[in-house]
């Protein structure tokens, strides 16, 4: 287990640092990157360390976090570069967040529970813009969409927004099913793209409600069709077959097998 002191995570901390300036001199490609080249592959180190996490690997996920932090400070090296900001600004901006958005820690607030400090949290963020700032303003606009709907009705819940009871929204589901068969049947492509997003939205709603994160439940049967698909390809194979030379109920009979296969 680790037994690192906080001198010794200072200390590596540091270490890093000073390779990133040595790095940012001295190595072509780390000197010539900018916030605009470094990003899409920020956005690929991330899916990274979400494919680890998922996968529940200790090793990898601590070699993905090392990747994240990388562009961390790299961007916070961009920043004191330019005369903006440093990792110290990034870290000392951090904890002034972390003491304001946790008064019942750090000041007097009473909270029951865990949804209640959601609720504090984005009041809080609220009151840090004077009020002024919309509810849903922090969800980032080029979210996934899927994880978009999730994050919009999490807020508009923290505000009261939100079903009485879970057992509520599966009316609004039948209805917008309902919707999405009407709109089939007219044959109209717009109105049948907007029933569709309707019902998506309603599921995710649904998901939330139950306490179930609809990105992590929609990845898990990704990963299960997957598994059980590649079986019908190799027994397929084994079999001298091309998929598709195969009949339907044959590869469902081996779809069926692989649902009991370990």
């Amino acid at each position: 287990m680790p037994n690192n002191s906080r001198a010794e995570k200072l200390e590596a901390l540091g270490r890093i640092i000073d390779t990133l300036d040595i790095l940012r001199v001295k190595c072509p490609w780390d000197a010539k990157q900018t916030n605009e080249s470094l990003r899409p592959n920020t956005i690929e180190e991330v899916y990274e360390l979400t494919q680890a996490l998922m996968d529940n690997n200790s090793t990898e996920i601590r070699k993905e976090l090392g990747d994240v932090l990388l562009h961390i400070l790299f961007y916070a090296k961009i920043g004191d570069e330019n005369g903006q900001f440093d990792i110290a600004d990034v870290a000392d901006a951090l904890n002034d967040k972390l003491i304001f958005r946790h008064p019942h820690v750090f000041g007097d607030t009473k909270v029951k529970d865990a949804e209640q400090v959601t609720q504090n949290w984005e009041e809080l963020k609220l009151r840090e813009k004077d009020g002024n700032r919309s509810v849903l303003a922090g969800v980032p606009s080029a979210l996934p969409a899927l994880v978009k709907a999730f994050r919009v009705q999490e807020k508009a819940a923290n505000v009261g927004f939100d079903w009485e009871a879970p057992a509520q929204v599966w009316d609004k589901v039948r209805e917008e099913t309902a919707e999405t068969a009407e709109a089939i049947a007219s044959g109209n492509k717009d109105d049948i793209e907007a029933e569709f997003g309707d019902l998506m939205f309603s599921v995710v709603n649904a998901a939330r409600l139950y306490g179930v994160n609809p990105e992590n439940a929609l990845e898990r049967t990704n990963r299960k069709f997957i598994s059980r698909f590649n079986y019908i390809e190799a027994k397929a194979k084994e079999q001298g077959k091309h998929l598709k030379e195969m009949t339907l109920e044959e590869m469902d009979a081996l779809w069926n097998e692989a649902k009991t296969a370990k």
